[in-house]
C-alpha cells in the first residue's frame, strides 16, 4: 500500500491558529501583527518611535509610504535621506519641522506649523526633498503617504480610483489616515484651470486635514499668481496659512551636461 504523502501546509490546523503562511499574507497586506497576539521581530536599532507605536505597527505604516512611492512609480525616490540631500534643498528645515512633528505626536498636540510649502522650477530636486522628508518620517513611526496632486483628483472621479477602490476609500486613504501626507506637484499641469472639481476637492482635502490637525506638504513648480489662478485666492490663503515657505533654487537635474545639437 502506498504511504501518502504528507504535506505540512495542507495538514488541519487548530480553529484560530495562526500560521506561518497566514503571517507572511498579513504582512504583506500591512496588517498590525500585534493585535494577533504575534510576537514581532526585536526592534532595530536605527528605529526611532515613540511609546505608543509598535514595532509591526512602524513596520504596516512603512509598507504603506513604500506601496504609495510605488503607486507614483517613484521606486527609486525610495534610497533618499536628509544627509543626500544639497543645501540648497533644504535638508535642515525639513528636519527640524519633522522633528516638530514627531514631537506633536508625542504630546497629541497639533503641530505649529501645519504645512510645508516647497517650491521651485521643474528639476530643482523638490521631489527628491520630499520624498527624503518621507523616508526619515516613515523610519520614525509615522504614517505617510505620498500622491501628485493630479492623480489624487483623477482617483476622485467615478470609477477612477486604482484596484477598484471606491471615492470613500481613495478619500480615507489620503485625507483621513495619514499622520503626514505629501502632495507632489500642487496644480500641476492645471495652469488655467479653474473647475468647481478641482476646488472643491482640494478645498476638502485641506480642510479636512487642517481640522483634524495632520500636517500636509505642497510641492510646485508654480508662482503663487499660478496656484491662486487654479484654486483661488480664499483657498490658497488656507494653504498659507501657519505654512512655511521653502525655495529651492538650484540647477536643472535633469538636464544634460552637455546640450544636446538637434
Amino acid at each position: 500500500m502506498t504511504a501518502e504523502r504528507f504535506i505540512p501546509e495542507r495538514e488541519p490546523k487548530r480553529l484560530l491558529e495562526i500560521t506561518d503562511r497566514m503571517v507572511a499574507a498579513l504582512k504583506r497586506g500591512g496588517a498590525d501583527l500585534s493585535q494577533l497576539g504575534v510576537p514581532g521581530p526585536p526592534e532595530a536599532d536605527d528605529v526611532e518611535l515613540w511609546e505608543d507605536v509598535s514595532v509591526p505597527q512602524a513596520r504596516a505604516r512603512a509598507l504603506a509610504w513604500t506601496n504609495s512611492m510605488k503607486a507614483a512609480d517613484h521606486d527609486d525616490y525610495l534610497k533618499w535621506r536628509f544627509s543626500d540631500l544639497d543645501d540648497y534643498q533644504r535638508p535642515q528645515a525639513l528636519s527640524g519641522w519633522l522633528g516638530s512633528l514627531v514631537e506633536a505626536k508625542k504630546q497629541r498636540a497639533r503641530p505649529g506649523t501645519m504645512h510645508f510649502i516647497m517650491s521651485g522650477n521643474i528639476g530643482s530636486g523638490k521631489t527628491t526633498a520630499v520624498a527624503a522628508l518621507g523616508n526619515e518620517a516613515s523610519n520614525r513611526g509615522l504614517l505617510v503617504r505620498f500622491v501628485q496632486h493630479a492623480t489624487y483628483l483623477t482617483w476622485r472621479r467615478p470609477d477612477g480610483g486604482p484596484d477598484d477602490m471606491s471615492r470613500y476609500q481613495i478619500r480615507r486613504r489620503h485625507v483621513e489616515d495619514p499622520d503626514l501626507l505629501i502632495l507632489d506637484e500642487l496644480c500641476g499641469e492645471m495652469d488655467g484651470v479653474q473647475t468647481e472639481f478641482v476646488r472643491r476637492e482640494t478645498k476638502d482635502l485641506v480642510g479636512s486635514r487642517l481640522a483634524s490637525g495632520r500636517p500636509t506638504v505642497f510641492s510646485t513648480n508654480l508662482r503663487r499668481e499660478g496656484i491662486k489662478t487654479v484654486l483661488g485666492e480664499r483657498l490658497l490663503s488656507r494653504i498659507e496659512d501657519r505654512a512655511y515657505l521653502a525655495k529651492v533654487v538650484g540647477p536643472d537635474r535633469r538636464a544634460p551636461r552637455k546640450a544636446l545639437d538637434w
